[in-house]
């Protein structure tokens, strides 16, 4: 059977920070448009960019780049090895416009019922195949800095819209030198992830704050959650505010969804796109270096596809 479609998101309502065991949809109409969401959404087929399949700007240069700026970046922050790809060439010279192109009616969606209500409901499930998760570890494990060991400094984690499990790799789990810390929609599920070391439950589309401390964590994640945010300029500042100065941000995606969840702009657009509106929310947030994306597919056209979009926060 094909995989559920994301990695359930967000977070609830609530803003409690709680200790891990590890370190231990609305009624009537919402509940129908959950039932049909949680079912198998195939993958987009041939649907890299509905504006770049014939070599054309990127939807939203030709919405409105009036004054556009050119923000260019390293193709890799492991390298330059996938820099020819064309998910990294969106980023090098993206013509991002000067005001943040995104308004109201992008971030609509098509069920704008309580995000509480949809999420409560909790989904042990993968919301992407195994392949493409293996890729994502293999990925985190490359640019996620050493596990600690006694007399290392201490490292944290955050993975924001996090669930039942975060696709970190073996051995980053909590402990004395390490923590990581999930934030999420559903409090079941983040109770049943093993790796972390304490908990927060929040609806960033109610509330994008992060519930942190300045400067606390070395790396942020979100994995496949991005296109749900409908304050995503917001959240980004607020996982801009709590990286420590050269802290690492990823944002992964696949091309799986809740599509009565994901906002309009997303549903709207193809791959190589998304890109571009991910990589706007970290330029228009401020604050990010060494911007940059990476197709790491683990089996093209065979397996769900999975990109990440990422930049450090200037030292």
């Amino acid at each position: 059977a094909a995989p559920f479609p994301m990695h359930a998101t967000l977070s609830a309502t609530s803003t409690r920070v709680v200790a891990s065991a590890a370190s231990r949809a609305s009624l009537g109409a919402t509940r129908a448009a959950a039932n049909a969401a949680t079912k198998p959404v195939p993958p987009t087929v041939a649907r890299r960019s509905v504006f770049l399949a014939s070599g054309m700007a990127p939807l939203l240069r030709l919405a409105g780049a009036s004054s556009a700026v050119s923000y260019a970046s390293a193709a890799s922050a492991r390298g330059a090895s996938n820099s020819s790809s064309e998910i990294a060439k969106v980023l090098l010279d993206p013509k991002y416009p000067e005001v943040f192109p995104f308004g109201e009616k992008e971030m609509q969606r098509y069920d704008e019922s309580s995000d509480f209500m949809f999420y409560a409901q909790p989904r042990f499930v993968k919301h992407i195949d195994d392949d493409a998760i293996g890729a994502l570890t293999k990925y985190y494990k490359e640019v996620f800095p050493a596990v600690p060991t006694d007399g290392d400094d201490k490292v944290a984690l955050l993975d924001v819209c996090s669930s039942w499990i975060s696709h970190y790799p073996e051995g980053y789990e909590a402990s004395a030198n390490l923590r990581v810390s999930g934030l999420g929609m559903n409090e079941d599920e983040l109770k049943k992830n093993p790796i972390l070391s304490d908990y927060a439950v929040r609806d960033l589309n109610e509330d994008p704050t992060l519930p942190y401390e300045d400067n606390t964590f070395d790396v942020v994640t979100n994995a496949v959650s991005v296109d749900y945010l409908t304050k995503p300029l917001e959240m980004m500042k607020e996982v801009n505010r709590v990286l420590k100065p050269g802290g690492l941000a990823v944002m992964s995606f696949s091309n799986r969804c809740f599509p009565t969840k994901a906002v309009s702009v997303w549903t709207a657009t193809g791959d190589l796109d998304h890109i571009w509106i991910v990589g706007a929310y970290f330029h228009f947030a401020g604050g990010f270096e060494g911007l940059a994306a990476e197709d790491i597919s683990p089996k093209p056209g065979k397996t769900d596809p999975m990109y990440v979009v990422f930049a450090r926060k200037e030292a």
